[in-house]
């Protein structure tokens, strides 16, 4: 690999980054990617008819509920964010 090609997937790397928040970036600490993956999870439950329909018989709720569920859990997917120490 060249120092070229180098640079060109770490630009690349960079313009993910910036332009999709779940994709992370080297200030996110492990309870921020948590808090994204869970979010994206639920997004797609939400967006996806069919797996929001698995999830709504297997939690023997209706749709509406489990959707209601789902976008309620998206606000806090992780629980409070830790206390931070301030160094």
């Amino acid at each position: 690999m060249q120092a070229s090609d180098r640079f060109n997937i770490n630009s690349q790397l960079e313009h993910l980054q910036a332009k999709y928040v779940g994709t992370g970036h080297a200030d996110l600490n492990r309870f921020e990617w948590a808090v994204n993956i869970q979010r994206d999870s639920y997004a797609s439950y939400i967006g996806h008819y069919p797996m929001l329909a698995y999830f709504s018989i297997a939690d023997n709720e209706s749709i509406g509920r489990e959707r209601y569920n789902f976008m309620q859990k998206m606000l806090l997917p992780c629980g409070l964010p830790p206390e931070r120490d301030e160094d």
